[in-house]
């Protein structure tokens, strides 16, 4: 299949730059998935759209303040480094695998010091990382910090690391607004951002109909991002990302199919953690691991039914994925709709639930 096939062309001014005001002052594209017929709604109507018995599945990760920046050699007048943060290493040395820009500036054994995540100056503190390792094929450092406390190192130096398509700054209502309800897990350098939208008292309410909620963790990695650039996309080389089931979700999520509820996935990370963690038999089995899976039409879903999720990037794994819930013609079609009806788009933007 072609990638251009999910292409498409979006004026700059419908990516959202900010939050709603209120999480649930989204809007909403309903899409059946059979018929393709679209409808118009805002979030706080999702509660129309699910019965008892059914059960919601979201992502429980927690996003890093995982940018940072600091000076080359430890001078003010060294290069400017920038540093993304992936996954630790080593907790007990602080050992962490990271990107870093521009990263022609920085060699094994430099040292950079860190600068105050409000001035981009330095503190009175003398804290830095070390270059010890670059993977010239994987495009990724690893870096020790001399101070073990990273809890103290992330709130002192570290920025929310919102998308490139956010021509801005992080501010500090970002540390809140970036983060779902559900965020507990730390480990994420993104929002599962279809999670945005909910609040304590959609849940309530879902809950008092009889929705059953679970859980699962899946860190998202800065490849959710990375457009497709081959012809064809069986040939795209997907990304991995580290993801937990408990006994409980797959309980949940089993019970849910046996007693024929829907499986609604909050966000394409919860499908690509479900799909992954599926036997033959369709069954959800608890499990701690890695996916690379690389969902797109035809692949037929073996235990979601439905789908809340924002509108994705052309040509992304994302925008795939979401087609193959329904097929590429009424997934694309839908998005023109959004577009012809001024939604925003991406993580700070509006949602689409297919049914």
């Amino acid at each position: 299949m072609q990638t251009e096939l999910f292409d498409y062309n979006l004026p700059e001014e419908l990516i959202a730059q900010y939050p709603a005001e209120q999480r649930t002052n989204s809007r909403m594209l309903v899409m059946k998935k059979d018929t393709g017929e679209c409808d118009f709604k805002h979030f706080n109507d999702i509660i129309e759209y699910l019965k008892p018995n059914d059960c919601i599945v979201f992502n429980d990760t927690k996003v890093m303040s995982a940018r940072m920046y600091g000076r080359k050699n430890g001078t003010i007048d060294g290069a400017l480094i920038e540093v993304l943060l992936l996954k630790i290493i080593d907790e007990s040395s602080n050992r962490w695998q990271c990107m870093l820009r521009p990263g022609k500036r920085v060699k094994e054994g430099v040292k950079v010091r860190l600068v105050s995540a409000d001035s981009k100056e330095f503190t009175t503190f003398n804290d830095y990382f070390e270059v010890v390792k670059h993977d010239k094929e994987e495009g990724v450092y690893e870096i020790c910090f001399n101070n073990s406390d990273f809890e103290y190192i992330e709130e002192t130096y570290g920025h929310i690391p919102l998308p490139p398509y956010i021509k801005r700054e992080d501010e500090f209502s970002d540390k809140s607004r970036y983060q779902t309800m559900f965020a507990k897990e730390s480990g994420a350098v993104a929002a599962p951002t279809a999670g945005l939208h909910f609040t304590p008292d959609i849940i309530e309410m879902l809950q008092n109909k009889g929705v059953k909620t679970a859980n699962i963790t899946l860190h998202v990695g800065p490849g959710t991002f990375k457009p497709v650039d081959v012809e064809d996309i069986q040939n795209h080389k997907m990304h991995t990302e580290e993801y937990v089931v408990s006994e409980e979700t797959a309980k949940i999520v089993n019970d849910t199919k046996a007693n024929d509820g829907r499986v609604f996935a909050i966000g394409t990370t919860s499908v690509r953690t479900l799909e992954s963690c599926a036997d033959k038999d369709g069954k959800l089995v608890a499990q701690r691991g890695s996916t690379n899976i690389f969902i797109y039409p035809p692949y037929q879903m073996k235990i979601v039914d439905s789908l809340l999720t924002n509108f994705h990037l052309p040509k992304s794994t994302l925008i795939m994925l979401v087609s193959a819930l329904s097929d590429r013609e009424k997934v694309m079609n839908a998005y023109h709709k959004a577009i012809e009806n001024k939604m925003r788009f991406y993580s700070y933007g509006d949602c689409m639930l297919l049914i």
